[in-house]
């Protein structure tokens, strides 16, 4: 069972930011998920929320203002003193810092708010660009988007990202179609995310911080977990003698 660092090691570290990706590459570990959203001058930076209100000492929402608007807060003093200063970072600020390892890297678009127009041609470009496609997914809550990428490029791994299980999610993947399953744990109990694991679907499940949570999955045949606590999913996998392949 894989181990995705969510947001970066984010228990440690303010989520999404330099510090928590380049933490989360010092592990021994899978991959990396993150969110990406569009400024109003059409950058892709790295944020989970629309607006910056809660993770940095700024108000207002990301699509209204320039990279350079956004550059003016702090992204890590809400987290901790120790991280005063940091910045938002842009897309391609982080995949640089795994250009070049074996961790994949999950890149979420969260347009299923806000419907960025052009942000998986962006997405895709920012990625070809630095020769990453073979280490990329991509997913969303917005389906749409994730049908775009697989018109948009085929051969780059998308996923489909789910609150809820729906009935024949098997057969709903292949119509979008999507490489792989992303859903909530609870959802990865359902008999629908069950029979998509029997058919070969990839699953991975998101966000599984505690041992007990992870102990559940292990003999589900879910492909990953997304966790904020990549160490202490790290050692319980570990010591409970399941292949770790990071």
């Amino acid at each position: 069972m894989n181990i995705y660092a969510h947001r970066g090691y984010s228990a440690k570290y303010p989520e999404n930011t330099l510090a928590a990706f380049q933490a989360a590459a010092n592990l021994p570990i899978d991959g990396v998920e993150f969110d990406v959203h569009l400024t109003k001058d059409g950058q892709v930076v790295v944020i989970h929320d629309e607006s910056i209100n809660r993770t940095s000492n700024g108000v207002g929402y990301v699509k209204d203002m320039t990279l350079q608007e956004l550059r003016e807060f702090d992204y890590g003093s809400w987290f901790s003193e120790e991280f005063v200063g940091l910045e938002i970072p842009t897309l391609e600020e982080v995949l640089n810092v795994y250009r070049g390892t074996d961790l994949r890297v999950n890149i979420e678009l969260k347009s299923d708010i806000f419907a960025y127009a052009g942000i998986e041609e962006l997405v895709l470009q920012v990625v070809e660009a630095l020769g990453m496609m073979d280490q990329v997914v991509i997913s969303s809550f917005d389906h749409e988007a994730v049908a775009r990428i697989a018109r948009l490029s085929p051969n780059v791994e998308n996923a489909a990202l789910f609150v809820n299980a729906i009935l024949d999610v098997a057969n709903y993947q292949e119509k979008l179609p999507a490489k792989a399953l992303h859903v909530s744990l609870p959802s990865a109990f359902r008999g629908p995310v069950r029979e998509a694991i029997e058919k070969g679907s990839v699953v991975r499940v998101w966000t599984v911080n505690e041992v007990e949570h992870a102990a559940l999955l292990v003999d589900t045949g879910v492909n990953a977990i997304f966790t904020d606590e990549p160490e202490k999913m790290l050692a319980f996998l570990r010591q409970n003698s399941v292949p770790v392949e990071g």
